[in-house]
């Protein structure tokens, strides 16, 4: 069904923003201590105080004084899934402080179960085997001791892989005689028993039968979503895609229509395409990047996560008992012929294809998919973009800044994650995952962000921790993953503002310039200024969308 075009501009109050110390990503300026806003939410000027012209100083404008307050333009997510991270607020939240152990998680199913009744999923998300005392995944069988009535559905940290119950495997038909599906694995102890951990392709075997909120409660979570966003100085993001791939787009809308400020490019799985080949003839309406939410592309998942031991290498990751022997170098997740059809649907459309490769073999295949194939015009925005990039070959760096092809990587990863990619990938290897300074300097297109919820962090749409890991490299334990490959703060203030902004097309953000919208946060301290070690430690103190205050802490 086609979807109404819809446009949320901000009617605010002409403002005088003076006394701040005002990072603009604007070449030809670079800093500004004085922002005027005008009544449609855009700048109407920026620079120095002593060069305000006329029309600017009067009564006409309200006042705010920033105080030497360091100002930027709003953050960018250009890798976030914004309505599963908005669902899974209600859930268990298998992450520390929460919850540091299997025993934990046990006694918060218990929990949960007891308080929903014995018919309705008990859902959660975010574990990581390396973050719980036991230092392994959670089974079947620990989760069966907190629910053995109830199906009990828990989605680890990567999006990749669920752990499910006794009574969720049965309710989807899972037993010992059923077939890994393409591209997945139903996880089996010694004995051929299903362990309940459901890796990549599998774990959708039991995403019919898991209910989805209503509409309205789907929509309230989104607007909630976006007040954490504003407190984190996130203007923009990007829903790539849901759990069940389903087409999230109409749900923006609507929560936009219900107050959610943030700008929204949305993507769609290319398995929910290829089961519904309609599902993508939308409008040049929806397309409009001059749109709040507007639908940006195709995603397709070619291979799975490092963490979870199923992106695709060359090489195998260190042995695990779990692999019962057999050497592991991670999976493919799609077909060749699933790569192609993604790239000519997106070449017949003009839309923008992202991949989500992790492992050096996944890197260089798409790589080698793409060339072949082609580049094509996506309506000003490079055609494809590639997610995670963790351990790109030589060959694939030089083919990405020959062709324009743009890196979305995450330094939240190691830095959340490092005692799994320690214990997947060994000390030498890990270091050699995310070169950014590589890329950067080879002149590949990088977006910095951070995958939220798919990430082992508290807060995992947490801008901070994610810019502290690319800029120190070091994970929140002090493990250096080599200090050579950093970036410095403003090189990734870049990476989280303007170049996201360009590279996905969010008309009018990115920088602080006339004729943009007035999108901007204020720091409660000098970003650029702080101790490396102390970024993490910055919170926003305010953030402007459009001209409008959307949060004051």
């Amino acid at each position: 069904m086609p979807l109404e075009p819809q446009q949320f501009p901000a009617a605010t109050v002409p403002t005088r923003f003076i006394g701040g110390r005002i990072t603009t990503e604007d070449p030809a300026q670079p800093e500004a201590d004085t922002l005027v806003t005008d009544a449609t939410g855009r700048i109407a000027w920026i620079g120095w105080a002593n060069e305000l012209p006329a029309a600017f100083a009067g009564d006409a404008y309200e006042e705010v004084d920033l105080g030497g307050a360091r100002v930027i333009p709003g953050f960018v997510d250009a890798h976030m899934h914004a309505v599963m991270l908005a669902n899974f607020a209600p859930q268990i939240s298998v992450l520390p402080p929460n919850i540091t152990s299997i025993a934990e998680l046990t006694e918060a199913i218990r929990a949960r179960r007891a308080a929903q009744g014995p018919n309705a999923w008990v859902e959660g998300w975010g574990y990581d085997e390396a973050l719980l005392s036991e230092h392994r995944s959670p089974t079947r069988w620990d989760l069966d001791a907190g629910s053995p009535d109830a199906p009990v559905c828990i989605m680890r940290t990567c999006g990749h892989i669920r752990c499910v119950n006794s009574r969720a495997l049965e309710i989807a038909g899972i037993t010992r005689d059923t077939p890994d599906p393409v591209g997945g694995e139903i996880e089996r102890d010694a004995t051929g028993e299903p362990t309940g951990v459901l890796k990549e392709t599998a774990r959708d075997l039991v995403t019919p039968f898991i209910p989805k909120p209503s509409e309205h409660d789907a929509v309230q979570h989104i607007v909630d979503l976006g007040q954490l966003l504003a407190s984190q100085g996130i203007v923009a993001a990007t829903d790539m895609c849901s759990v069940d791939g389903t087409d999230t787009h109409p749900l923006l809308l609507a929560a936009a229509r219900a107050g959610f400020k943030q700008d929204v490019a949305t993507y769609m799985l290319w398995d929910y395409i290829k089961q519904n080949p309609d599902a993508y003839e939308l409008g040049p309406e929806q397309m409009d990047r001059s749109q709040q939410i507007f639908a940006a592309g195709i995603k397709i998942l070619t291979d799975g996560s490092v963490s979870g031991r199923t992106a695709w290498f060359y090489d195998p990751f260190l042995p695990s008992e779990r692999d019962l022997g057999a050497a592991n170098c991670g999976m493919p997740t799609c077909t060749d012929d699933d790569i192609d059809h993604a790239i000519a649907f997106c070449q017949g459309h003009g839309c923008q294809l992202s991949l989500h490769a992790m492992g050096t073999h996944a890197i260089d295949r798409v790589i080698d998919r793409v060339m072949a194939a082609g580049l094509w015009d996506a309506d000003g925005v490079p055609p494809v973009r590639i997610e995670h990039v963790t351990a790109p070959s030589p060959h694939a760096i030089s083919a990405m800044a020959a062709n324009g092809i743009a890196v979305v990587t995450q330094p939240i990863f190691p830095y959340a994650e490092i005692g799994t990619y320690l214990t997947n990938l060994g000390e030498e290897r890990t270091r050699r995952c995310y070169p950014f300074r590589t890329l950067v300097d080879a002149g590949v297109d990088v977006c910095i962000s951070t995958d939220a919820p798919a990430t082992s962090w508290a807060v995992p749409s947490d801008p901070f921790p994610n810019i502290k890991s690319a800029v120190t490299r070091q994970a929140y334990n002090h493990f250096d993953f080599d200090a050579t490959e950093a970036l410095s703060v403003e090189e990734v203030l870049a990476r989280y503002t303007h170049e996201p902004a360009r590279i996905l097309g969010f008309e009018g953000l990115g920088m602080l310039k006339a004729g943009y919208k007035a999108s901007f946060a204020v720091l409660d301290r000098d970003i650029l200024a702080i101790p490396a070690d102390e970024i993490d430690r910055v919170q926003v103190a305010a953030t402007y969308i459009c001209g409008e205050k959307v949060f004051e802490r």
